[in-house]
């Protein structure tokens, strides 16, 4: 299980870079365009994206000892809110790449076992108060995988080539 998660964490970070490229390669007028999707524009899915991989980790950080210092480096990171700046974007693409980087260290760090370990939620009315660690894992990974789906949806109807699609050789733990 420990070696499934490990290929996602490292897809997700080089779909992720992927994505956020391809979308760095548009003026910041066409990133902040709004697309009529439900977070309006390339940029405000993208922050969204980032957005959602923080709360992830503060589930983990928030239950699991061995994330509480291996996801240290998201602990002060946050999303831009409203209309992003230049400066803004920049550091969003480095944020989202860092906390991409983290999870996949963190996941490297856990034993098979861990892989079960719960995480409270705070969702679901509580019920269930916790799950495994590895059901949070995959939520994370098909959130992203959802949104970068919008965003390839949106580079289709901008005619930009891009395909960010499949699992590359290079995901699979060594």
């Amino acid at each position: 299980m420990k070696e499934t998660l490990l290929m996602y964490a490292r897809h997700t970070k080089q779909t992720n870079a992927s994505a956020m490229a391809l979308v760095d390669g548009l003026s910041h007028q066409a990133r902040g365009e709004d697309r009529k999707s439900y977070y309006k524009s390339l940029a405000g899915i993208a922050i969204h994206i980032f957005d959602s991989t923080l709360y992830f980790h503060g589930l983990c950080r928030d239950s699991f000892p061995a994330a509480a210092t291996a996801l240290t480096a998201t602990t002060s990171l946050a999303a831009p809110e409203g209309e992003v700046t230049e400066a803004q974007w920049k550091k969003l693409k480095a944020d989202l790449a860092l906390a991409d980087q983290a999870f996949a260290d963190f996941v490297l760090t856990l034993g098979e076992a861990d892989v079960s370990h719960p995480i409270k939620l705070d969702w679901y009315d509580g019920k269930p108060p916790a799950v495994p660690f590895h059901f949070i894992a995959h939520q994370l990974f098909e959130h992203d995988t959802h949104h970068r789906g919008q965003i390839s949806q949106i580079l289709d109807e901008m005619g930009i080539e891009h395909d960010f699609s499949g699992i590359g050789i290079g995901c699979l733990p060594q």
